[in-house]
């Protein structure tokens, strides 16, 4: 009885990788073997990082936040506390977009949470 193989369904799924990984330098865009390595390499790390993306983003939208607030003589956790209690629900995406672009909406929700 013949050896089974399936030459169509492996050339394809070599082809794949090889197709993901064009750009790659040297032999990782031509060997299968280092192109599947790099190719699955770069999508363990952009899942990854596309997680730690949102974290980087909430602590830089925090840091603004905290910066525009003291020139209130507030600090973040104190504002964020004063937005809660007085039930005013913004996130904190809005409000660091406020403190960098427009400072006149920020010191009026400042002012709202001091109240």
């Amino acid at each position: 009885m013949p050896r089974s193989h399936s030459p169509v369904v492996t050339r394809h799924r070599r082809n794949k990788y090889l197709k993901a990984a064009k750009g790659y330098y040297g032999g990782k865009h031509r060997l299968y073997r280092s192109a599947r390595e790099t190719v699955e390499k770069g999508l363990t790390y952009s899942y990854r990082d596309r997680r730690a993306r949102r974290r980087d983003f909430r602590s830089l939208w925090i840091v603004r936040i905290n910066a525009a607030a003291h020139l209130y003589g507030m600090n973040y956790s104190s504002l964020i506390s004063a937005l809660k209690k007085n039930n005013i629900a913004i996130n904190r995406k809005i409000l660091a977009d406020l403190a960098v672009n427009d400072l006149k909406a920020f010191e009026q929700l400042v002012e709202a949470a001091k109240v």
